[in-house]
């Protein structure tokens, strides 16, 4: 190997940690803002569904005041049915004033772990249902309670869902961004190393006292600090060799 190939081989060296440095810094700029982009879409989507769904449920209630005077469950059920209807909404079941539950859409009948909850409750709930899946509960009081309450229960299966679509397409816009930045500091770090390279291949010409290297002209001609310091190098050589220079 010759002496300009292992300076070459240096250089590369001299280089690599900043090759490794620059893919560690895009590596965390892409874990932060991914980790960021999840928590942010995540709470955004689950508040949109979860405001959605306490929307709905105080529909429900005002709705259904004169219906709930009049003791028309079947059209109390009719009414609950068109809103079960909407994505997301997986269950809706209305209580009296004393927690019995009156109408519902749980098919063949309601889980125990319903009948066992609080029927007055109106803050956002999770609730896991056997052989259904978890869900966010958020309910709605009718006649501030005095004629019962409306519950409304959204899918968090399908929040998820969408989470990840969401996120996984902002993931991978992130992961190109990433592949593209580090590609282009690479070949940035390729532009740096060349003129080293050929500096270094002009001080072995001038150690050798080649007079083609002494010359080259295409590291002479450089108007930057490549070529300045080649000059200074030649300058300095000249001066060694002419007699009487000390």
């Amino acid at each position: 190997m010759t002496p300009p190939e292992q300076q070459a081989i240096r250089i590369k060296r001299l280089f690599r940690k900043t090759r490794f440095g620059i893919f560690v810094l895009f590596g965390a700029i892409v874990f932060a803002t991914s980790t960021l982009s999840i928590r942010t879409v995540s709470s955004q989507l689950q508040e949109e569904y979860e405001s959605n769904s306490a929307n709905i449920a105080k529909n429900i209630a005002d709705s259904s005041v004169d219906i709930l005077l009049n003791r028309n469950l079947a059209t109390l059920q009719s009414l609950i049915d068109q809103f079960i209807e909407i994505q997301s909404i997986r269950y809706i079941y209305i209580t009296s004033d004393t927690g019995e539950i009156l109408t519902h859409t749980f098919v063949p009948g309601v889980p125990d772990v319903i009948r066992e909850g609080d029927p007055h409750a109106t803050e956002p709930i999770e609730r896991s249902l056997p052989g259904m899946g978890d869900f966010v509960e958020v309910g709605s009081p009718i006649l501030a309670g005095q004629a019962g309450t409306v519950h409304v229960g959204m899918d968090l299966d399908l929040v998820r869902l969408k989470i990840q679509r969401a996120t996984g397409q902002q993931i991978a816009l992130i992961c190109i961004i990433l592949i593209v930045g580090v590609l282009g500091s690479i070949w940035f770090v390729k532009l740096a190393v060349t003129p080293l390279e050929e500096l270094l291949s002009y001080v072995v010409g001038l150690a050798r006292r080649d007079p083609g290297g002494m010359t080259d002209a295409r590291v002479l001609a450089r108007d930057d600090e490549i070529g300045e310091m080649a000059r200074l190098m030649l300058h300095a050589v000249k001066g060694e060799t002419t007699p009487g220079a000390d």
